[in-house]
């Protein structure tokens, strides 16, 4: 399967531990416009991707904010 570049959203976000990702896991799993995420808490952004091909970056903002983390759209 591809992934089509334009479907993928990248977000800078506080998802800095395991714990906090566990808080946004069950909801991002259980999203049915979310296809695929990923967390990179490696790096310095803890950086979100999501791949959707219907949310818009605004509603991934309100979804992790909404649950106590920071998240804005990395360009």
């Amino acid at each position: 399967m591809t992934t089509d570049l334009k479907h993928i959203l990248i977000f800078k976000t506080n998802i800095e531990t395991e714990r906090d990702r566990q808080c946004v896991q069950d909801i991002l799993d259980n999203h049915e416009q979310i296809l695929q995420w990923n967390i990179d808490q490696h790096d310095v952004d803890c950086v979100l991707r999501i791949v959707s091909n219907t949310l818009t970056t605004e509603q991934v903002i309100c979804l992790i904010k909404h649950n106590g983390f920071e998240c804005a759209e990395l360009e």
